[in-house]
């Protein structure tokens, strides 16, 4: 977590995210990102060139008046020596956000988000899912200022095999990094149920096979999965609940959905994310 990327829109969600991030950045001795990205619309009349005049003082006030605020956030944040690298863009953010982070060798992205619910959420969906779908680095969610340190990290898994390494890696890692005891959970549901002697079996089996360390094994019945990992997140504590993502896209996700964007929207406790299978983008 040497590079982290935190992008910010002045609300007070991407100040929680960057309350937090900061504390990270300076325990890893990392740096830190701080950037604003400016959506514009579409401009149609760019062949009068006094349009083109007012389009380029437009973007040169708005950038300046941007960089402002940013330098005072980045000012008011600059703390324990944490290195804070301040940037405005101009572009649809959630893209320009995911080629900042692959260009830039990015580690970790930090952001902030208020979730989705409802039509909002079935058609639009929040910035923060769509980065978490698009992203090829770890995406941390943040909703709420997180008070003290990451004590708890909730990580629910289907025990499959295939693909899991890079994923439980990564996830040991964070676990390090927070000196955090793991919740390994099966959301054992109706139409994904096993007995819980052979769930848990498997479970000590898939810890010991990953040289887990610090952890502890659970089976939770309930009737929908991402409730289950909500209410058993809550149940035992967690400060944060760790995730992979097949980062699915376009006819893959309307039928397939993610269940890692449906938590990122709904829990009120941070999720980190990890796209495990980046699928292509042009579904």
């Amino acid at each position: 977590m040497k590079k982290i990327l935190v992008p910010y829109d002045f609300s007070k969600t991407a100040e929680h995210a960057l309350r937090f991030a900061v504390d990270v950045a300076g325990k890893a001795k990392g740096t830190l990102y701080l950037v604003t990205v400016i959506e514009l619309p579409v401009l149609h009349d760019s062949v009068l060139m006094p349009v083109l005049d007012f389009e380029s003082q437009l973007l040169k006030d708005l950038q300046e008046k941007a960089e402002k605020r940013l330098g005072a956030v980045a000012e008011k944040h600059q703390e324990g020596g944490v290195k804070i690298v301040k940037q405005v863009l101009f572009g649809a953010m959630v893209h320009t956000i995911r080629d900042y982070a692959r260009d830039g060798g990015i580690d970790l992205i930090i952001m902030g988000s208020h979730g989705a619910s409802g039509v909002r959420e079935f058609f639009i969906g929040s910035n923060a899912e769509k980065v978490v779908r698009l992203s090829s680095v770890p995406v941390l969610i943040v909703k709420d200022f997180i008070k003290g340190s990451i004590k708890n990290i909730v990580f629910p898994n289907t025990l499959d095999d295939k693909g899991q390494e890079e994923l439980v890696a990564k996830v040991k890692a964070l676990q390090h990094f927070f000196h955090a005891h793991l919740y390994l959970v099966w959301i054992n549901t109706p139409f994904n149920f096993s007995s819980d002697t052979e769930t848990l079996a498997k479970l000590h089996a898939f810890a010991k096979r990953h040289m887990l360390r610090d952890y502890s094994v659970h089976v939770f019945n309930h009737s929908d999965e991402e409730q289950g990992i909500l209410e058993f997140s809550v149940t035992v504590g967690g400060n944060l609940i760790a995730m992979g993502t097949h980062g699915r896209r376009g006819i893959a996700r309307l039928f397939n959905g993610s269940l890692a964007e449906d938590v990122v929207n709904h829990s009120h406790q941070a999720v980190w994310t990890y796209s495990r299978q980046p699928e292509p983008e042009k579904a």
